[in-house]
């Protein structure tokens, strides 16, 4: 409710307007009378005042003098002078100081009501603009970061429409002038924390990022910079210095954040409409980490230089030729296969861009065993940490060695689950899952397609895969909805109903308990 201030000298006045006028009724409660001016300053002091409502003549302080206090104090607050004098001088001065009503005494309740109610509907519609206008500047950020992404992307172009256009001049994109240059920029070592730990560390570690891009960078040269996905940025420079600069300005970024950042650089392009060619560089520059290794800047030009690079493309080939040998526990092909990896990359002499190599395989080799719905730290029995080991081979016969030997343990430790005939019945309900995840699949109805009762196979889940029939066809479902979020032409109720939810309250709990926000949060970052 909006707070009345009533001041007037005349007793019988006062309270009149008290008693009489049907305050919470208009959406208004009398926080003070007062029969002075000076008792109304300090209200005012103690509380934040809406409407004033003040006889014009009282004595030591008038009304006209009181509003002028009050009006400086708060400058959109109402004034309603009421008075028994009809000189012109008093209206004049009013009206001058931009009082809402003048109504005379002897009042009229119903002329004080119907001044209140233009008032209250007057502070509403004040209060609704400002709330838009809050709305429009919390959202205006977000919709220039989308417009920047789409330009880059090549999705749009100013010449495109008039409209675009027009938003483009609203968000100070219209002043991007040639030479530009694209960067993007990824926080290292975010890949293997859980969803919900790198959702409150890249909340916080962005925010510092694009707040020292925007001091160092853009403070310098100017240019924009915004958020790609939740481990990544990027910067839209200009201007003929900033080539000559570039290096020193991001050495300035990087040395204040407490974390490290990657870099990759797109070759400077003429105008707006080339971006996207800029950008596409800076990713690629960005891909070339395995070999240039981590917290550095890469430029494309080194990375296009570089013949070496033209045979990385084989690598996935390679991959798969050994993950089939490793299907396959054919020893013989894992030894070939890995020996074929690295003489993909033998041009380089780099102990450093071994490393890489041999780190890519080991997480490349990790989400194929999630394929298999294998774990590879599980089926080593290692931690994460456990491979430090890497950096401290001397030679690349060592890293190769041991890589050889390891993925052997894995092909083995494969091929015993594998022979196991639970595990063989295991893989089979999963194949059913997957096929089946949008139905109302229960553990007593795979129990009645595969002749046996519900608890026996309720306990050989337990027993085989540590997790109950339940909890494993939730973390499927789960997971196959979160691949289904990243593609924004599908909506959150159809992906629900793609994996077996009908309430959508429901999967959105099970949602966030599985990954720390909501489906809404998640597509959102991505």
């Amino acid at each position: 409710m909006y707070k009345v201030l009533l001041a007037d000298d005349e007793h019988l006045d006062l309270e009149g307007m008290k008693q009489f006028i049907p305050w919470s009724e208009l959406g208004l409660v009398v926080v003070g009378a007062v029969n002075n001016g000076f008792a109304a300053c300090e209200v005012m002091e103690k509380q934040s005042i809406d409407i004033l409502v003040t006889d014009v003549n009282m004595p030591n302080m008038s009304g006209l003098e009181l509003a002028r206090i009050a009006i400086d104090r708060k400058p959109d607050m109402r004034v309603v002078f009421v008075s028994g004098y009809q000189d012109f001088h008093y209206v004049k001065q009013a009206l001058s100081m931009k009082a809402c009503s003048y109504v005379l005494k002897p009042m009229d309740d119903d002329e004080l009501i119907s001044s209140l109610q233009q008032i209250v509907q007057d502070l509403e519609t004040e209060e609704r603009r400002k709330e838009e206008e809050e709305q429009y500047n919390h959202m205006k950020p977000m919709a220039k970061n989308d417009l920047l992404v789409r330009l880059l992307q090549g999705e749009i172009t100013w010449e495109r429409s008039d409209g675009m256009a027009k938003i483009a001049v609203s968000y100070g994109l219209d002043k991007l002038t040639g030479p530009l240059r694209v960067a993007v920029l990824e926080m290292d070592d975010l890949e293997r924390m859980s969803l919900g730990d790198a959702q409150t560390v890249t909340g916080q570690k962005l925010e510092m990022l694009l707040q020292e891009i925007n001091e160092v960078i853009l403070g310098q040269e100017g240019g924009h910079c915004f958020r790609l996905s939740r481990q990544r940025a990027a910067v839209v420079m200009q201007g003929k210095a900033i080539n000559d600069s570039l290096y020193e300005l991001f050495e300035k970024v990087t040395s204040k954040l407490s974390f490290s950042v990657t870099i990759g650089l797109g070759e400077s392009v003429d105008d707006v409409s080339q971006l996207p060619n800029s950008y596409k560089q800076a990713l690629e520059a960005l891909d070339g980490t395995i070999f240039f290794g981590k917290g550095d800047l890469i430029n494309y030009e080194d990375v296009r230089r570089a013949p070496e690079l033209s045979d990385v493309r084989t690598l996935d080939i390679r991959l798969d030729a050994l993950f089939k040998a490793m299907s396959d526990y054919d020893l013989v092909g894992i030894h070939d296969e890995i020996e074929n990896l690295f003489q993909t990359v033998s041009t380089f002499r780099s102990r450093f861009t071994m490393y890489n190599l041999a780190m890519y395989i080991i997480f490349k080799l990790d989400q194929y065993l999630h394929t298999l719905d294998e774990d590879l730290f599980e089926i080593l029995g290692m931690e994460l940490h456990s491979l430090d080991i890497v950096l401290k081979f001397e030679v690349m016969e060592n890293i190769r060695s041991w890589l050889v030997r390891k993925v052997f343990e894995i092909s083995e430790k494969i091929r015993h689950r594998e022979n196991s005939k639970n595990s063989k019945l295991i893989r089979e309900i999963m194949t059913v899952l997957t096929e089946r995840m949008q139905e109302n699949i229960t553990l007593k109805v795979i129990a009645q397609q595969f002749l046996f009762s519900p608890n026996y196979l309720g306990h050989l889940f337990k027993e085989e895969v540590g997790k109950s029939f339940s909890e494993i066809l939730t973390s499927m479902r789960m997971e196959r909805a979160r691949e289904m979020l990243k593609d924004p032409t599908v909506k959150i109720y159809e992906v629900a109903n793609q994996v077996g939810y009908r309430y959508i309250p429901y999967f959105s709990k099970q949602f966030k308990e599985a990954f720390g926000m909501t489906p809404m949060d998640f597509r959102k970052r991505e």
